[in-house]
């Protein structure tokens, strides 16, 4: 009964965001764009566009390897490529984007924009070493709209939480902290290279049943 009702609310979910024209669902399943959580060093990048929504045709990501997705507390979702140590280094890049029609880039200091993160949702310290003793689940992915859980191939029993910050995040496993580790090499291993470690206890009251 759990997973009919999490399959109609899934289909449902999926009905409205494509009545809304969203079109970028797979291209955050498959990490071509990236939903970003926090700020982080480095901190210069590429703006390409600032949107009130996400852009309805997927096409405006055709020619870039993966773009980064900031959604920000001024209203606007903004969607940046590279990430650089310095200014200079990420003005050198500006031409190449313009010669592909990105006419309005600029290097962004993300320093300067504040996330739209609810100070409710639980904080991950993605470096903590794991303790023994202590349930963990390892993350795959966050993203702005959900998918089937199906798109994890690689993995059974992916599990799905929505918070407070309207982030969806999936994860998969659980494990004590004492091999904890080796289970997330295995993860990365299969694809999932910015795969970490949460424990249980922080993302269970999220969870979609």
């Amino acid at each position: 009964m759990k997973l009919i009702r999490t399959f109609i609310l899934t289909l449902f979910i999926f009905s409205a965001l494509s009545a809304r024209g969203d079109k970028l669902a797979h291209l955050r399943s498959a990490r071509k764009i990236v939903t970003v959580e926090s700020i982080s060093a480095p901190y210069y990048t590429i703006q390409v566009v600032a949107l009130k929504e996400p852009p309805g045709n997927a096409n405006f990501f055709a020619s870039l390897s993966q773009a980064r997705e900031f959604i920000c507390t001024d209203g606007f979702v903004r969607y940046t490529v590279g990430a650089y140590a310095t200014f200079s280094e990420a003005a050198r890049e500006l031409d190449a984007l313009k010669a592909q029609g990105f006419s309005d880039v600029f290097v962004l200091n993300t320093r300067k924009i504040t996330l739209n993160n609810s100070s409710q949702t639980p904080v991950v310290d993605k470096n903590a070493r794991p303790v023994a003793g202590v349930n963990y689940t390892i993350q795959l992915a966050a993203l702005r709209f959900p998918v089937y859980v199906s798109e994890f191939e690689q993995f059974d029993n992916v599990q799905e939480y929505y918070m407070r910050d309207r982030i969806y995040r999936y994860c998969v496993g659980h494990f004590d902290g004492a091999v904890a580790l080796e289970e997330l090499a295995k993860v990365r291993q299969r694809g999932y290279p910015d795969a970490f470690l949460v424990p249980v206890s922080k993302y269970q009251a999220f969870k979609i049943e």
